[in-house]
């Protein structure tokens, strides 16, 4: 897959980029696909659940044992004692404990979803590749004016990076449409999915290639 590199003003360098993975996977037909997708998808988003939810239950509260009232006699119905769910101050019934939520996926699925994310991305021609473009300082402007050079400022935007640049990290912080990954710490189906545009450094490729490429 050849893609045209960019400057930073969103002009052609006349210099283009080969970038080659496996596609074994693609002998998986487009369902399997998508349902591959789907369960990376859903096993990113219940890792990030706090899962602390608790109330406490009838046991948990503190109070006295004793029974409210004798069992007959009274003319009004049996009662416990004081922490019975029905009463106020009683225990929570059926309510929330804490629980983690995370769920097992085989690493090839992981893979083989990233895969065939970038793969559409490749196919409608979503992925630009920009050469270096060191920031001096830290300027929100500059990161503005580079995504309205390539027309896509409204869109969401994700940048990948083979290392933690905190000049890119703090100049688009502020923008509600652009997130910053790192190759290295991780890059996952979700962000990908939910980005519009991928924008590439020219020197993460050979990283992004690899982590690709890795059975």
């Amino acid at each position: 897959m050849i893609i045209e590199i960019l400057n930073k003003k969103g002009l052609k360098t006349g210099r283009k980029i080969k970038f080659n993975y496996n596609f074994l996977y693609n002998n998986i037909n487009i369902k399997t696909k998508k349902h591959l997708i789907y369960l990376e998808i859903k096993r990113f988003l219940a890792a990030q659940r706090q899962g602390s939810h608790q109330t406490k239950g009838r046991s948990q509260i503190q109070g006295s044992n004793k029974k409210i009232q004798k069992q007959k006699g009274s003319g009004n119905a049996r009662k416990g004692d004081r922490k019975n769910p029905l009463f106020v101050g009683g225990g929570r019934i059926f309510g929330p404990v804490k629980r983690k939520y995370n769920l097992k996926l085989n690493k090839k699925i992981k893979k083989l979803a990233i895969k065939s994310l970038f793969y559409e991305k490749f196919i409608n021609k979503k992925i630009k590749i920009l050469a270096s473009f060191p920031l001096k300082e830290i300027s929100t402007k500059k990161i503005i004016k580079l995504l309205k050079v390539l027309n896509i400022f409204k869109k969401k935007i994700l940048f990948i990076t083979n290392k933690r640049d905190k000049k890119l990290y703090f100049s688009s912080r502020n923008l509600k449409n652009v997130k910053i990954i790192n190759i290295i710490n991780g890059i996952n189906s979700y962000d990908i999915a939910k980005a519009y545009y991928l924008i590439i450094k020219e020197n993460s490729i050979k990283y992004l290639e690899n982590m690709l490429n890795k059975s």
